[in-house]
């Protein structure tokens, strides 16, 4: 029998890609999110029926049916916009998880949820690597209300026994993406700049999307009334300085980037994730940075302008 997935916001960068690898596994994938796609469009990404539409109680009714498992990826996705837009950012982030936890309690307390959330919680660490039990002290909204939607997600699966998991995902990146540091620095880089915030030496873990949606969807396997939390990396650490040199390179630029030294507010100095949970599971990232860096500046040569 052919199980069934419910992706929200399958529209989105990682959720299509998880829309893609679940459909590659033999799911029956719908999508439901924001997003005017054309159905060749969304049936490329292996979504099999496509509602556009807020993620609230009432299209969730409307649209999930029962489906063995929800991968929650609609929400706000950066730190930028949770610090402009604070209200929104709760609502997009806060408000669409409590609905679909909400939904699952009532209507199908089967369905196992999978949530994408954030090395954001865990704001200025005091080690590396980061473990899934060191403190949550998160720096900025976007981190808060990661924080706000795993306790949730915790509680609801402890009180109601619901089967939930939980992927901290660090920098995820690949084709496609057109925002955060390598559309901007690539955007920097078209136009002739090199001038960038912070001092270069902060580290990242760079997790290629196809990696992240891998993991997403083996965490389905492990969802359950313990909400288990795995972290979602590469498990190394590169510093931006040694990222955007790289892209420099690749970009056709024979000088380097230029750092102010002021870091951009909300960003923490260092992540590098401890992996050894998610490689518990049987999950293994394939796509060193350097290799998806390549591809993504070959892909921001090539890409259209729409």
């Amino acid at each position: 029998m052919t199980r069934s997935a419910l992706v929200t916001g399958a529209c989105g960068f990682i959720g299509r890609h998880v829309a893609r690898r679940l459909a590659d596994e033999g799911w029956h994938v719908t999508g439901l999110g924001h997003g005017l796609w054309v159905r060749e469009s969304w049936q490329q990404w292996g979504i099999a029926d496509w509602h556009a539409a807020s993620v609230t109680l009432e299209t969730l009714v409307a649209h999930a049916g029962k489906p063995d498992l929800i991968v929650h990826c609609a929400g706000s996705g950066s730190v930028g916009f949770s610090m402009t837009n604070p209200y929104q950012d709760f609502e997009r982030t806060v408000g669409t998880i409590s609905a679909v936890l909400e939904y699952v309690r009532v209507d199908t307390p089967q369905t196992r949820v999978v949530y994408p959330s954030s090395a954001g919680v865990y704001g200025a660490v005091a080690r590396l690597p980061i473990r899934e039990g060191d403190p949550l002290a998160p720096v900025s909204l976007y981190g808060v209300h990661k924080r706000i939607v795993e306790e949730l997600c915790a509680a609801y699966a402890h009180q109601y026994e619901l089967p939930v998991a939980l992927v901290r995902l660090f920098s995820v990146y690949g084709n496609g993406l057109r925002k955060q540091l390598l559309w901007e620095a690539s955007e920097k880089i078209a136009r002739d700049e090199r001038q960038f915030f912070g001092s270069g030496a902060e580290l990242r873990d760079w997790l290629h999307v196809e990696d992240a949606a891998r993991l997403l969807v083996r965490a389905a396997d492990h969802a359950s009334g313990r909400c288990p939390i795995v972290n979602g990396g590469f498990g190394v650490g590169v510093s931006v300085r040694e990222l955007l040199t790289e892209l420099f390179a690749r970009s056709g630029r024979d000088d380097e980037p230029l750092f102010s030294g002021r870091p951009r507010s909300g960003d923490p100095h260092g992540y590098v994730a401890d992996i050894a949970l998610a490689r518990a599971w049987g999950w293994q990232p394939t796509i060193h940075w350097r290799d998806g860096l390549r591809d993504y500046a070959a892909w921001y040569r090539n890409r259209s302008s729409c």
